[in-house]
């Protein structure tokens, strides 16, 4: 957005909309550039016709276009709150885990033991620290999410109009995600489909569980086996469906939950392996294949197995 005014007082202020935020709601953009400012008082600028574009009263549902002009008039909003504080390690980790980058998005290959995003007590993440090695860059947003403890794959797009076309692949068949984890115990078939369904839930405590129900949503992974060991076996997991903790608990449905599963894994199991030197869940997102938002170009990215991981599945005993 480019602003013809001071924000540091109220006045009417005039912006130009420029790619980073084509094609989004004017509601949402309004929200997200008038921090502190309810949402109900927005709404009513816009209905009262307080907001324009192109000098015309406008819906909120209305998807700006590159070089719109939209009028705000005098409002206050909150003074800029402080930047999150992102650790130094984190900051390290992102310039040396990119596997790719072009104008359109980053592949990143991101580290495990960090949040993708701040929130529920994590004062920033993965995002945040791109933000502030990236301060030219005016747009980053993350594609899709992995869990904190989870490696690998991870796509920022850097155009809201790439945002847009990878949401889409994400909700089609478009993308292929393909996952290595470390199951427990011996993985009889080469490849089996789990199809149950899970449902989001809140175990005591308030920590979030996801659980297999009938009344949850469709969910679908297939599972091939690679290599088995003495107690446990290497298989990759391709997720048609992007359920939340998807691949951990249709692991655990099956009865071999991921190593070092600290939530849908046995406590005795988990505490045998820990000895052994896994600390951390053994799930990594290995491969993304996907054909390119802007040119169609097919592109198949793997990210390499992290060497805390490599090395414990060295020492393991095959079969």
């Amino acid at each position: 957005m480019n602003t013809a005014a001071d924000q540091t007082t109220p006045q009417v202020q005039w912006l130009e909309v420029t790619e980073a935020n084509s094609e989004q709601r004017l509601d949402n953009f309004l929200i997200s550039y008038l921090k502190g400012v309810p949402k109900t008082r927005i709404y009513r600028m816009v209905r009262k016709g307080e907001v324009r574009v192109n000098k015309g009263r406008i819906d909120v549902s209305y998807k700006l276009q590159l070089g719109d002009i939209v009028r705000i008039p005098p409002v206050r909003v909150s003074e800029k709150k402080d930047e999150a504080i992102v650790q130094p390690t984190l900051k390290f980790s992102l310039e040396n885990h990119i596997l790719y980058e072009d104008d359109g998005f980053i592949v990143l290959n991101k580290p495990a033991g960090f949040a993708v995003h701040g929130g529920s007590g994590v004062s920033s993440g993965v995002i945040e620290g791109l933000r502030q090695i990236r301060p030219q860059q005016k747009f980053l947003e993350l594609v899709h999410r992995l869990d904190k403890d989870t490696s690998g794959c991870l796509l920022i797009a850097k155009k809201r109009s790439v945002l847009k076309v990878l949401h889409e692949l994400f909700r089609g068949d478009g993308i292929q995600k393909t996952y290595l984890a470390l199951l427990v115990g011996q993985f009889q078939r080469k490849k089996q489909v789990v199809d149950v369904p899970l449902l989001k839930n809140v175990a005591h405590g308030g920590e979030r569980m996801v659980v297999v129900s009938q009344a949850g949503k469709a969910a679908e992974t297939l599972f091939t086996r690679l290599k088995q060991y003495q107690d446990a076996t290497l298989v990759h997991a391709a997720p048609k469906t992007g359920r939340t903790h998807q691949i951990r608990v249709h692991a655990a449905w099956l009865g071999h939950p991921i190593v070092a599963d600290d939530r849908y894994g046995d406590g005795e199991t988990n505490k045998m392996f820990k000895k052994r030197g896994y600390k951390r869940l053994f799930l990594h997102a290995e491969q993304l294949q996907f054909a390119h938002p802007l040119t169609g170009e097919p592109l198949h990215f793997v990210a390499p197995l992290p060497a805390d991981l490599q090395q414990l599945i060295d020492h393991e005993k095959p079969l």
